[in-house]
């Protein structure tokens, strides 16, 4: 339903209803991922905002079973990639198969769709591929579309890609180009669990095993949510507060001196868009529909940790990201 300027109309039931079902693909995620209650959190508000995650984290840590359990709680298809230094684009995307027809032994090309066609696509170790594999993702992810031999072809909805790459392994990567890093909405570093929840996690694989997550949201619902994040509101103040923060990334531009001494390249414009829309994603997992200031700190170090580009002196000095966009947040303030 919409109203009289054209804008979807919202209910407080169906918004409550909404609301509800986000709660319950938390419950019903916690109920597989032992810990790693930020992580869950960061991943289903890139969801909700319709976007594509980056997952960090050394290997051991559930980075797969994260994006089972969120298909398995969302009933959406699901595919992985293992990405290797072989692999081609054409595994991803597909190809074309040549067909006879039996009937009139006519000869003809079919596109044979490759795993890329699916709802929420696991790119494992993203990083182990070449350039040229790596880039037959950047038109799925922007355009939702693959273009094969002239004929471009729709992906499901909704698409999500999730991918993960090891930070701590040098040897046979590929550093993610700029372009590439920049389609994704979010960075998710997914860090060591504490003692009580290692031991949890020790005994439940152990023992009978971690049951799958439990379905609790549809596809029309999810879509519907989507939607609904798109018309939070996000005042005149907060979004300028958005706007200067991206800005301040930029060496040419900053008055920040943690950015001016240390970055050597800021963040671009898509930047403002991602930390808009996560924010706005933010607020209403915490029955908010309205972005506060909080949200748009909260969301600041995911957003930008894979956009904003350390100098040789940051590195030599070890001077980590996240300091640099702390040093970032208590400088510029809202009006």
């Amino acid at each position: 339903m919409k109203d009289a300027a054209g804008a979807i109309a919202w209910n407080e039931t169906e918004i409550g209803a909404l609301s509800a079902a986000v709660a319950a693909l938390r419950r019903s995620m916690s109920q597989v991922i032992i810990g790693q209650e930020n992580v869950i959190d960061s991943l289903i508000i890139c969801l909700l905002a319709g976007g594509h995650a980056l997952v960090e984290g050394v290997p051991g840590l559930g980075k797969t079973l994260l994006v089972k359990s969120l298909s398995q709680a969302t009933d959406m298809a699901f595919h992985r990639v293992q990405f290797t230094p072989d692999l081609m684009p054409s595994d991803i995307v597909g190809t074309e198969i040549l067909e006879e027809d039996q009937a009139t032994r006519q000869r003809s090309f079919r596109f044979q769709p490759g795993p890329v066609f699916t709802q929420v696509l696991l790119a494992d170790e993203i990083n182990r591929a070449p350039p040229k594999t790596q880039s037959a993702l950047l038109e799925a992810m922007q355009e939702r579309s693959v273009t094969f031999a002239g004929q471009t072809h729709a992906l499901p909805k909704p698409f999500f890609v999730l991918a993960t790459q090891n930070p701590i392994e040098q040897a046979g990567t590929y550093p993610l180009p700029e372009a590439q890093l920049d389609r994704f909405l979010l960075r998710i570093d997914v860090v060591y669990p504490t003692e009580e929840e290692e031991i949890r996690m020790v005994a439940a694989t152990t023992n009978a095993g971690l049951h799958d997550a439990e379905p609790v949201l549809d596809v029309a619902t999810l879509l519907r949510l989507q939607q609904l994040v798109r018309d939070i509101d996000i005042g005149d103040h907060l979004l300028a507060y958005a706007t200067r923060l991206v800005r301040a990334t930029r060496p040419a531009l900053t008055t920040v001196p943690a950015v001016k001494q240390h970055v050597g390249w800021g963040a671009g414009p898509r930047a403002g868009q991602a930390l808009v829309l996560a924010a706005k994603a933010r607020a209403l997992m915490h029955d908010r529909l309205a972005v506060t200031r909080e949200d748009i700190g909260a969301m600041l170090l995911p957003v930008l940790a894979h956009r904003v580009i350390r100098n040789f002196e940051a590195e030599a000095d070890g001077v980590a990201i996240a300091d640099i966009l702390l040093a970032l947040r208590e400088h510029i303030r809202p009006d």
